[in-house]
């Protein structure tokens, strides 16, 4: 009897859906509960994406939560999302594929299947002043908090992972302090912020300018997502039909 083949999904994990919702829109999706979180999956012929929230823990439960999904059967893993910038050149809509992801944690390294630079994986979002601290600690281009923890289940499972971030916040931007409303869940208490910064109008100039740089680095990320689905789509498909011939 021909064994029956099954065409291996891409798992791509992000931390907001505003990250991936171009991307998203239209696709079937599904709430699943996995330690004390909630993660949406979506999913097409060919892909499957999570969102469970901001941070590390956040990212290892969702790419867990997707590889259970597939029930294994995955051919790659993504990380994607807004990243800060550690080198002044980089802008707001720039892409960074880095070739190495760091956990600022431990300082242990993961290489991805392609790309080049170093990105760092922190456990909190980055003021300017830390970025600057990882700037010179580092020989990085950017900074994230979610690349590591997916990188490290992919390697468990011995799966190829690759990373696209859109940096959001340059070097030098004066972050608002976002990351005291992020709860243990991962989740961003909005009207918690926004009551806080209603009170606090110098804050006003940069929160608008978040917003913006976050739906510049969203459309790059869509481009940059669609490319990748379909290269690496055409590969697996391509193994697919060199393993039924095989078989037949």
């Amino acid at each position: 009897m021909t064994p029956t083949l099954t065409v291996k999904k891409i798992a791509i994990v992000a931390a907001l859906q505003k990250e991936i919702a171009q991307l998203v829109r239209g696709w079937s999706a599904i709430t699943v509960k996995a330690q004390n979180r909630t993660i949406t999956i979506w999913e097409d012929n060919s892909t499957l994406v999570a969102c469970a929230g901001i941070g590390p823990i956040c990212a290892r439960i969702a790419a867990e939560s997707l590889y259970q999904h597939a029930r294994g059967n995955v051919s790659l893993f993504i990380s994607v999302g807004f990243a800060g910038a550690l080198q002044a050149s980089l802008k707001v809509g720039d892409l960074v594929r880095p070739a190495t992801v760091v956990s600022d944690a431990d300082g242990q390294r993961l290489q991805t299947a392609e790309g080049k630079s170093v990105l760092i994986s922190a456990g909190a979002i980055a003021s300017a002043d830390v970025k600057q601290i990882f700037a010179h600690k580092y020989d990085a281009a950017a900074v994230d908090m979610e690349a590591y923890s997916v990188g490290d289940v992919a390697s468990i499972y011995k799966i190829p992972f690759i990373a696209i971030k859109a940096i959001s916040d340059e070097l030098n931007f004066a972050m608002p302090p976002l990351g005291r409303f992020v709860n243990d869940a991962g989740q961003f208490a909005t009207a918690s912020f926004l009551g806080y910064a209603a009170v606090r109008p110098w804050l006003w100039r940069s929160i608008i300018q978040l917003g913006q740089n976050g739906s510049r680095a969203a459309d790059s990320l869509y481009a940059a997502l669609k490319d990748a689905i379909a290269q690496y789509t055409a590969s697996e498909a391509g193994l697919y039909n060199k393993e039924q011939a095989i078989n037949n």
